[in-house]
């Protein structure tokens, strides 16, 4: 289930402060960081986005 568009504007990485990519439609739902340097993907449980970087997970 996407997020909203509203709160997707508002939400921001919080490692590098770059916006986040929505993708909540795909099989595991989590928030992709757009940031060059960053690239960390935040998981979505429960259609709450877990915006901490300790449950990030590194993009391959």
């Amino acid at each position: 289930m996407p997020l909203e568009a509203g709160l997707l504007e508002i939400l921001a990485c919080p490692a590098c402060h770059a916006p986040l990519d929505d993708q909540t439609a795909a099989e595991t739902p989590e928030l992709i960081c757009t940031g060059t340097d960053c690239g960390l993907a935040y998981p979505v449980r429960d259609g709450i986005p877990v915006l901490l970087v300790d449950e990030a997970r590194r993009q391959a």
